[in-house]
C-alpha cells in the first residue's frame, strides 16, 4: 500500500517526528495509475494508412456482418479471419452465411476435434475431415493452446503439441497448402513464481487463473519445444506461430528461430506491448523479417486497434497501451516504412491465406 498525506513536524531538542494525518489516503499498487505530464506530438490514428488484413480474431458464427463491415470500413481493415470457424455443418453453414454478408471479407479457418484422440483412425480421420472442412470453404486450420496445456488422452496423460498421432493433420495442411495458426502455450511469466520479480504479477493478480504452477504444467520451455518440433518435422506445412512465439521479449531469439524455420510465419496479436517498448529493436526485427509477419489483434475491440496503428506507423513517444495489467509501461512508435507496413498488414496474408481477394488491395 502506498500512504500520502504525512507530515514532517521539529520537536524539542531538534528530532524530527514524522506523523499521518487523519486523512491520509491510502491506494493499491493497482489503483495508482497518473496520467503522464510528458508533452510531445501526438499523432492519434484511427484509421490505418493501408487496407489491412487482420488474421488473428475471434467471432461468433452467428455474428452481424452489416455491424463488422461498417466497423472494419472505418478502421479501414478489409478483410478479417475468424479462428473460430469450428468444424463440420457448422463451419459450412457459416462459411455460407458470411459469403452472402461479405464476399471475400470474411474468412474462417478450421478448428480440430480431438474426441476420440486414443483412436488409431483418429489422425486419418482427423485428416479427411480437414479435406472436407476446406472443400466448405475453410482457408486454414487454428490450433487452440489447449494442445500442450490442458489436452488429456483417455488415460489422462497430457497430449503434447508434437504427440505424433497429429501427424496426418499437419501433412494433410501442407498437401492442402491451407496455413496453420498455432496458439501454444502462455507468456512465459505465467510459469514462474508469482512474486514480486514477475513481470506480470499485476495481471496474474487480476487474473489467477492464468497462472500455470509446475504442480499442474510442465515447464515453458517444454511446451514450446514440442511446438518447434513440429515445425521442423513438417518443413512443407506453413505454421503462423501466434502472438510471436510468445518471443516478443526476446526478439533475437525469435529471429535466430525465423532463420532457422522458413515455414515458419508470426503475427502480433496480444503482444503489441513487447514492441512498443523496445522501437528501435523492434524496427530492425520487422524490417529485417518483414515478409513473414502478420497483423493479428485477437480480441476484437475497434477502438484498441488504434493503438496498434499508433505503434506501428508513427513515430510518437510514450504513450499508453490500452490495457494496463499487459503493459504498466508506455509505449513508443516505431515509424515502419511504407513498404513494411503493406507486408504487415496486407501483403504476406495475400500470400499464404488462400482466397482472399488481392484486387482489393493496393499493389
Amino acid at each position: 500500500m502506498i500512504a500520502v498525506g504525512r507530515t514532517l513536524t521539529l520537536v524539542a531538542g531538534g528530532a524530527v517526528a514524522l506523523t499521518v494525518r487523519s486523512d491520509a489516503q491510502t491506494m493499491s499498487f493497482e489503483e495508482y495509475d497518473p496520467p503522464s505530464s510528458l508533452v510531445v506530438p501526438e499523432h492519434r490514428v484511427t484509421r490505418a494508412k493501408y487496407p489491412f488484413i487482420d488474421v488473428h480474431s475471434h467471432q461468433s458464427l452467428s455474428a452481424d456482418y452489416q455491424r463488422l463491415s461498417r466497423e472494419m470500413d472505418a478502421m479501414n481493415m478489409r478483410a478479417m479471419v475468424n479462428l473460430s470457424g469450428r468444424t463440420g455443418e457448422a463451419l459450412a453453414t457459416a462459411v455460407r452465411n458470411a459469403q452472402a454478408a461479405g464476399a471475400g471479407r470474411f474468412v474462417f479457418f478450421a478448428n480440430l476435434s480431438f474426441s476420440g484422440i486414443d483412436d488409431p483412425q483418429w489422425g486419418a480421420n482427423a485428416a479427411a475431415q480437414l479435406e472436407r472442412d476446406v472443400k466448405a470453404g475453410a482457408r486454414g486450420l487454428k490450433i487452440f493452446k489447449n494442445l500442450g496445456l490442458d489436452l488429456k488422452d483417455r488415460s489422462g496423460k497430457r497430449v503434447p503439441v508434437d504427440d505424433p498421432r497429429l501427424d496426418p493433420v499437419w501433412r494433410k495442411a501442407g498437401e492442402l497448402r491451407i496455413p496453420v495458426l498455432i496458439h501454444t502455450a502462455e507468456p512465459r511469466q505465467f510459469f514462474e513464481p508469482h512474486d514480486k520479480t514477475n513481470e506480470r504479477w499485476l495481471e496474474l493478480k487480476e487474473r489467477p487463473e492464468r497462472a500455470r504452477p509446475p504442480a499442474e504444467y510442465p515447464s515453458w520451455a517444454t511446451i514450446i519445444g514440442e511446438q518447434h518440433r513440429v515445425f521442423r518435422k513438417h518443413p512443407r506445412t506453413t505454421f503462423i506461430n501466434a502472438h510471436l512465439g510468445w518471443l516478443g521479449g526476446d526478439l533475437a531469439h525469435l529471429g535466430a528461430l525465423m532463420d532457422s524455420l522458413p515455414n515458419m510465419y508470426t503475427e502480433i496479436g496480444a503482444v503489441l506491448a513487447e514492441l512498443g517498448r523496445q522501437p528501435r529493436f523492434a524496427k530492425q526485427f520487422l524490417t529485417k523479417y518483414q515478409d513473414r509477419v502478420l497483423f493479428g489483434k485477437d480480441s476484437y475491440q475497434p477502438t484498441e486497434y488504434h493503438t496498434y496503428f499508433r505503434v506501428l506507423e508513427t513515430a510518437d513517444e510514450y504513450f499508453d497501451y490500452y490495457r494496463r495489467r499487459h503493459a504498466f509501461w508506455k509505449m513508443y512508435g516505431l515509424a515502419l516504412p511504407d513498404e513494411v507496413l503493406k507486408k504487415i498488414y496486407y501483403k504476406n496474408a495475400l500470400r499464404i491465406i488462400p482466397g482472399l481477394d488481392a484486387s482489393a488491395f493496393p499493389p
